[in-house]
């Protein structure tokens, strides 16, 4: 199978983990990495990599690239890919506001080319399991998450980490809530307090969320970077080599016929025969468990068969980026106004400060 020639736009922290898996990668052949910066690019190809200082140099070959820019300069990279009739994948969040990432869609949309956000936490197969794993606790009722890692003092030496914009609500909670549309579907009103009482920073160290799903579901969804606790996506999964891992369950969904935990996919259901109720116990059904793998590999592999035209239900399309964008910044609108938000009505200039 023939490879896909794909470049890598950025190579700072973020872009070099997808340049590591592009290296690695059997389904795409890393042609080029464009870097602005004349020291980063020469240091990067002594190590012998394919630098170039911009778009203008990427060979036309390229069918497919990965955006790993700032968040502010998502817009034009993005858009001058597209332009050169590339697929995308752009790191998250596609744009700076909702109305450049509209506007990244748009212009998908109407050149015919695939566009995703991303989120690369879809990509686990525990994450892929845990919606068919959901087809088992019949009518969702309820979803409860916990995200609670506390940040290293040093963390905030810098200034702009203490500045609006950088708390967990804008920085952690997008994964979190994209995560949730994965597995539960849309979330049509947030309503969240915020609180900055343990760190006394102008930012939050703490928020809570009260959601609403399009499928009638309620959830709650509790975070915070000053609170030191086991519960977290990246302590459960392992993912993250710089995050203690603990093996404990951060998320629980609830329906009409049992109950999941995520990520072990512990389950309780059905133990006898009748109706389902408070009087008799549950069964439980220990999750079973999955190969680690890197979720970034899995994404640019799946997004190498988009490029060849095949159909995918995991990776983020641009739509659902957007989604996760706006429920993110309703949640800090929300916090801000005192009052719940419908998502989709959040005004597309607002960066969530």
């Amino acid at each position: 199978m023939a490879r896909i020639p794909l470049c890598v736009v950025g190579a700072g922290s973020i872009g070099q983990r997808h340049i590591e898996v592009a290296t690695l990668s059997k389904r795409v052949d890393l042609v080029a990495v464009v870097e602005p910066d004349a020291t980063l690019r020469s240091a990067l190809a002594a190590k012998g990599l394919p630098m170039v200082a911009g778009l203008d140099a990427v060979p036309d070959t390229v069918r497919a690239a990965v955006v790993a820019t700032p968040t502010q300069d998502h817009f034009a990279s993005v858009s001058a890919c597209l332009g050169r009739n590339w697929a995308v994948i752009g790191e998250k969040p596609l744009g700076a506001t909702l109305d450049e990432a509209r506007a990244l869609a748009r212009l998908a949309e109407a050149r015919g080319l695939p566009l995703f956000a991303g989120h690369h936490r879809r990509c686990h197969p525990f994450s892929i399991a845990a919606r068919s794993a959901l087809a088992d606790i019949g009518d969702l009722v309820a979803v409860q998450g916990l995200w609670s890692l506390r940040k290293h003092a040093a963390y905030y030496e810098a200034d702009w980490r203490r500045m609006p914009g950088a708390g967990p609500l804008l920085t952690n909670l997008t994964h979190e809530v994209d995560l949730m549309r994965f597995l539960v579907g849309d979330m049509v009103e947030v309503t969240a307090l915020l609180s900055s009482a343990r760190r006394g920073f102008v930012i939050e160290d703490t928020a809570a969320l009260a959601l609403r799903f399009a499928n009638g579901a309620l959830g709650s969804f509790l975070i915070s970077d000053a609170g030191a606790s086991p519960w977290s996506f990246e302590a459960g999964s392992y993912e993250n080599p710089a995050i203690a891992g603990s093996g404990e369950d951060y998320l629980r969904l609830v329906g009409t016929e049992g109950a999941v935990a995520f990520p072990s996919l512990t389950r309780w259901g059905r133990s006898g025969p009748g109706e389902i109720e408070w009087s008799k116990p549950l069964a439980r059904q220990d999750g079973r468990s999955f190969a680690r793998i890197d979720p970034l590999l899995a994404q640019i592999d799946r997004f190498a068969g988009t490029v060849e035209g095949k159909p995918d239900d995991v990776l983020c399309t641009a739509a659902d980026g957007i989604a996760a964008m706006e429920v993110t910044l309703a949640a800090a609108l929300s916090g801000q106004t005192g009052r719940p938000v419908v998502p989709d009505r959040v005004p597309g200039e607002y960066r969530g400060v």
